[in-house]
């Protein structure tokens, strides 16, 4: 039987390595679709709490979880040996950055080289990781061959880029859209039945690997550039006392040619603040200076320290140095509802104020625990007493549930809005970025 007739029976073992954001949702949707998939992570416990039934990733129903794992269909190890047990692998694993803004790819190289260790004939590959243009096959396509393997004959090798959006309440990994690009036209082929087989979406291919990756790192940096463009509008319409957000609305009435994005503290998560750098770092190779990206994530990385500046100048009315003031933060995840802190720009602004000598403190009903340098601190219950107790309170995430916004309107002295929840509301002691 052949891969694809596996693949259309839905009689093919699937694997997917890492059981992060990224890989458990994944590997759910493959054990919903009717597959039997083993899921691989260096993390022993990550493995335990999949085999016991218990989710630990936002987007992935727990009881569905759980069903899924008592029926069979999912099972999790840290024995990769078992590669060799899958007719289809999929390599989920981080692709950060380092400290000057590189790829560092030191988590998908490891992958490939246990998986191309214990691949067998007419296995399919798929890199899901975010990365730069010509990963698959300037990185991946080389270690399978190292390995004796023939891409496009006995080996089947794709980029098909993940499009997690955590917290979206309409599109989650079922019904997104799927771009797949293999290294042949066989390659594609066999991934595309794959995603079709799993996926309620159109799975929509290009030409090669690397125009699978250029489609997610445009993605990305279509949102990073005009996240910039929405942050400096901020900051050039507080000089001007405009108030952005209802400019921001207003041009959002015009059905054709603009899509509103909003200000804030900065970007953060796993992707916005990332991605868009493999490009700038690819570029380079071939001569070219990314000016536009870099530029946009300036001006994002740029916004924490611009918060904090509109917050001194607000106290300093108040005739409040400072040094010494208490500040609540409200929300520390990276987005509304729910609970990542990766790259939260309001962990950003938590440390430019400290900088400037202010006692911090923060509510988060999505994050319990927040680390921080020297320990972990823990989010505090929102009451009258406490709210009156702080200098200022500054929304830096929009949560949209679990917060008694009311609340903190009537007891806070002072209120910075960097996420417009308080809407259309007019308050003495209220102020929008």
């Amino acid at each position: 039987m052949t891969l694809l007739e596996k693949i259309t029976g839905k009689t093919a073992r699937v694997g997917v390595v890492g059981l992060g954001y990224v890989g458990l949702p994944l590997a759910v949707e493959k054990a919903r679709a009717g597959f039997r998939v083993l899921g691989f992570d260096v993390q022993g416990e990550k493995c335990a709490k999949v085999n016991r039934g218990e989710n630990y990733i936002g987007d992935v129903v727990p009881e569905e979880l759980a069903h899924l794992v008592e029926s069979g269909h999912l099972s999790a190890t840290d024995d990769f040996s078992r590669i060799a047990e899958c007719d289809v692998v999929a390599i989920c694993v981080p692709t950060p950055l380092d400290h000057y803004k590189q790829p560092d790819m030191t988590y998908v190289e490891s992958s490939a080289r246990t998986v191309a260790e214990h691949a067998h004939s007419g296995m399919l590959v798929v890199l899901e990781s975010t990365t730069w243009p010509g990963t698959t096959e300037e990185v991946l396509r080389p270690i399978f061959e190292a390995r004796g393997f023939t891409i496009g004959g006995d080996l089947n090798l794709a980029f098909s880029p993940e499009r997690v959006d955590p917290g979206n309440l309409l599109y989650k990994t079922k019904n997104t859209p799927k771009v797949v690009g293999g290294c042949t036209p066989a390659c594609t082929e066999v991934a595309r039945a794959l995603y079709e087989a799993v996926l309620e979406a159109p799975v929509f291919t290009v030409s090669s690997p690397k125009e699978a990756e250029m489609t997610k790192i445009l993605e990305n940096t279509f949102r990073i550039v005009n996240c910039a463009l929405a942050n400096e509008m901020a900051v050039i319409c507080h000089r001007m006392g405009v108030n952005v957000w209802e400019v921001i609305a207003a041009a959002a009435t015009k059905p054709f040619g603009f899509v509103p994005f909003y200000p804030g503290p900065g970007v953060g998560g796993h992707c916005i603040p990332i991605d868009p750098y493999f490009l700038t770092w690819k570029a380079r190779a071939h001569d070219y200076h990314t000016r536009l990206i870099e530029l946009a994530g300036d001006i994002n990385d740029e916004m924490p320290a611009y918060v904090v500046s509109r917050l001194q100048d607000l106290l300093n009315d108040l005739c409040k140095p400072m040094r010494g003031s208490r500040v609540l933060l409200l929300g520390v995840a990276y987005k509304g509802d729910i609970d990542d802190l990766r790259e939260s720009p309001a962990l950003k602004v938590w440390d430019e104020l400290e900088r400037k000598g202010t006692v911090v403190d923060y509510s988060d009903p999505y994050c319990p625990v927040a680390p921080r340098s020297g320990g972990r601190r823990t989010s505090l219950a929102l009451d009258e007493a406490m709210l009156r107790g702080y200098d200022a309170v500054v929304v830096t995430t929009a949560h949209r549930r679990g917060v008694d916004y009311d609340l903190v309107a009537r007891n806070a002295r002072l209120i910075l809005d960097t996420k417009n929840v308080y809407a259309g509301e007019k308050r003495e002691n209220l102020v929008l970025l």
